[in-house]
């Protein structure tokens, strides 16, 4: 691991604990262990850092939705598996998640490639997997932004509530309405 790699894994479980609210480089430098100097060497900046970060957790959750295209159960399985993957890294890094995503929508610079990757680069593989269950493209491609937008929002409730199991009832109708479109697709 590269130093760069070190001081990027360290402010993740950082900003994971913390948030990242208004702290300044020096603040974050000094939670992180080491100097601001250090981290403008590696970042160059505050919102080089910010950024940084950003495209990794985000590569990370990308990485899960993969794990599950090429799981070999069946697909419902898969699903709720990532789904208490998702859970389980929801609850370590969802506030910084959150607040990343709250900072795409007020435009700051770090966070402008968020804009497009929150959504837009999620919808191509989920779409393909509605496809790949028997859905119809048009279906495929709804259901695929209903899921992406049904599972944040019960991630969010999650981090508001701590109510996992409402969440997962909630999940599992979402599932529910996932079979009813394969089973009976709509007429074209």
């Amino acid at each position: 691991m590269t130093p760069k790699e070190k001081w990027l894994a360290k402010a993740i479980e950082y900003f994971a604990a913390h948030g990242v609210g208004d702290a300044s480089l020096r603040s974050i430098a000094t939670g992180l262990g080491t100097s601001h100097r250090m981290l403008i060497h590696h970042f160059g900046s505050r919102e080089g850092l910010l950024s940084e970060v950003v495209r990794e957790v985000e590569a990370r959750q990308r990485a899960a939705l993969a794990d599950l295209a090429v799981d070999d159960l069946p697909l419902r399985e898969s699903w709720l598996r990532f789904w208490d993957k998702l859970v389980e890294a929801t609850l370590i890094y969802g506030r910084l998640f959150f607040e990343f995503s709250a900072h795409a929508m007020q435009d700051r610079p770090y966070a402008q490639g968020l804009r497009n990757d929150l959504v837009a680069v999620w919808l191509p593989p989920l779409t393909e997997i509605c496809r790949q269950s028997g859905m119809g493209p048009e279906e495929a491609r709804a259901y695929a932004r209903l899921s992406l937008a049904a599972t944040r929002g019960l991630l969010f409730d999650l981090l508001l509530t701590g109510d996992r199991k409402g969440v997962d009832e909630a999940l599992l109708l979402l599932d529910r309405l996932f079979q009813e479109l394969v089973e009976h697709p709509a007429d074209s």
